[in-house]
């Protein structure tokens, strides 16, 4: 069983005889986040959800990317840690909670690559991440559990190795990235956006995170441009055909880890239609026109 938030709070010392007002936060669907005052000062309270090493969620892992992220202030700084529950006391960022539609403003692709090529150049993360490795976990931790995979799964799983072959060809240097910059991630903080939540996160191609976000963000083709231009300085062919692959390869994974979410997630909400979704815009997008042409361009460096 994870920790109750008022047992956390019994554990920080500085906070007893302070009188904490606990607040629960929305939207956590991984872990409980919880809003503390101690002193008229905001903190940030992160508790892992109940089995979430089904989802591949590493606790060290997100400890020393939230601490490595912060010291170049894109993250939240972690003010204090329980090891043993792996629960951080996280720096409270105030600002605007970002959701699909802000996110989709004008200008807000360029902002949100300038954040990331601050992080992308951040300390390297404690491990890596490859979507490719992370599709096959969700799909043995299935397998193993004898729990549902979206129809047509399997039948499709050649045409991930014709992916791999292409974004691998040649391989990018891999930088720290979120893996997970759905728009609840992102704050606007007025000067800067910030990120949080690395529950994901790892060293990566930089191309993933770029599709990731625009899968995530519901971008349209002008704004995949404007994203990778800003990015990259110029929005060359195989980039944008790279970000594309890896939008579907995120939209496969997560279909995935909703199926897991289905049978070990404790809220009451429909995972399985949740990754139903997910995995439907995949095949659709596996079977359009554009996605032969991506596969080759991804190759090429023009």
């Amino acid at each position: 069983m994870p920790i109750i938030i008022e047992e956390v709070v019994r554990r920080i010392d500085v906070w007893q005889d302070k009188k904490p007002h606990i607040q629960e936060m929305p939207g956590g669907i991984t872990n409980e986040n919880y809003r503390v005052d101690v002193g008229g000062q905001p903190y940030f309270v992160s508790i892992p959800g109940a089995s979430t090493e089904f989802l591949g969620v590493d606790g060290n892992n997100k400890y020393y990317n939230t601490k490595a992220a912060a010291a170049i202030g894109v993250g939240p700084r972690v003010l204090h840690y329980l090891p043993e529950h792996h629960v951080m006391v996280l720096e409270f960022i105030h600002g605007e909670t970002m959701s699909p539609a802000t996110m989709n403003n004008p200008g807000m692709p360029g902002r949100l690559a300038q954040v990331l090529l601050e992080l992308h150049v951040a300390q390297r993360f404690l491990k890596d991440f490859n979507i490719f490795r992370q599709a096959e976990f969700y799909l043995d931790i299935l397998d193993r559990h004898n729990w549902r995979v979206p129809a047509g799964y399997r039948r499709r799983m050649a045409v991930l190795g014709h992916m791999e072959k292409a974004v691998c060809s040649p391989q990018f240097a891999s930088v720290p990235c979120t893996n997970d910059l759905v728009a609840e991630n992102i704050i606007d903080g007025g000067e800067k956006l910030r990120l949080i939540d690395f529950d994901y996160s790892g060293n990566n191609d930089p191309c993933c995170e770029l599709g990731n976000a625009c899968q995530e963000l519901q971008y349209n083709a002008d704004q995949y441009t404007e994203l990778c231009a800003a990015y990259f300085g110029t929005p060359r062919r195989h980039l944008l055909a790279r970000m594309h692959l890896y939008a579907i390869m995120s939209d496969i994974v997560w279909a995935l880890w909703g199926a897991i979410q289905h049978e070990i997630s404790q809220l009451e909400l429909d995972f399985w239609e949740y990754g139903v979704g997910r995995w439907e815009r995949a095949q659709g997008l596996l079977d359009s026109n554009e996605f032969p042409g991506w596969l080759e361009a991804a190759v090429r460096k023009t």
